[in-house]
């Protein structure tokens, strides 16, 4: 599941393969911006920013989503697509590569003044040179909302994802029903930083510290199993913002101690 490490890698691997290079081949299939053609423009960079990807060309910014199923690849030139071509929603190519979108979620081209109109709105990121951690606990503590719920709103932190909101909490022992207000966020805050910088450069994240398939989760996708710590049954329910933006959440209900 993309979550900011994810986006993050995905952006040095194009960084990589595009920065410094004029596009020769560009083609984005999606009818908002069809029309636009960046060839003889140079990619000036490639950054993440929690869940999105911005590539910088020419004066304009390439903005992307991997949202659930998207990703970005890197080809030889002519080289075979490893996902089906009718899924390709962007392209950009330069002499030696060419970077190819499937299923993404979001895409748009704006000057690259006005990147704040898309991710202006984005809470500090973990993974960004200007991470503020004493803001992002700032915005946690001022969200009453469950905690599971905050800590999937990007506009308290960029990148945390659902998978991270399950582990994170089961390490810090907080049921997800609990308010953030009420939890220790500098604590939480801390805890969630180690953990995504640690998955950061990771092909396969890990929570438990353990690199075996299977071993790797505390909670996340193990309901009905014994818990690693105290040997309970997993736990499954759903909360969200809305009903429409629910998530599956695990949990301990010894580990993590509360009623849902």
């Amino acid at each position: 599941m993309p979550e900011g490490d994810t986006v993050f890698r995905a952006a040095h691997r194009l960084h990589a393969a595009l920065a410094g290079h004029e596009v020769v081949r560009f083609d984005l299939r999606v009818p908002q911006a069809a029309t636009v053609d960046l060839r003889g423009e140079t990619v000036r960079s490639v950054i993440p920013r929690g869940k999105h990807l911005l590539a910088r060309i020419g004066g304009l910014t390439l903005h992307s989503h991997l949202k659930m199923e998207g990703e970005w690849h890197v080809y030889p030139p002519g080289a075979r697509w490893r996902r089906p071509a009718h899924t390709v929603r962007a392209i950009v190519g330069v002499a030696t590569a060419d970077a190819v979108g499937f299923d993404l979620a979001m895409i748009d081209v704006v000057p690259t003044e006005r990147e704040d109109d898309l991710v202006g709105h984005l809470g500090p990121d973990p993974l960004a040179a200007d991470w503020d951690a004493v803001e992002a606990a700032r915005r946690l503590a001022l969200d009453d909302r469950p905690v599971h719920v905050a800590l999937l709103d990007q506009r308290n932190v960029a990148g945390f994802g659902n998978v991270y909101a399950n582990e994170l909490l089961f390490v810090r022992g907080l049921a997800p029903t609990t308010p953030a207000s009420s939890a220790d966020v500098a604590a939480l805050v801390e805890t969630g930083v180690r953990m995504i910088r640690a998955n950061r450069d990771r092909a396969a994240r890990t929570f438990t510290g353990e690199d075996r398939r299977g071993r790797r989760m505390w909670v996340y996708g193990r309901a009905g199993a014994p818990c690693r710590r105290c040997g309970t049954l997993v736990r499954e329910t759903s909360l969200g913002a809305a009903p429409t933006a629910e998530r599956n959440v695990f949990w301990c209900p010894r580990c993590q101690p509360a009623s849902l």
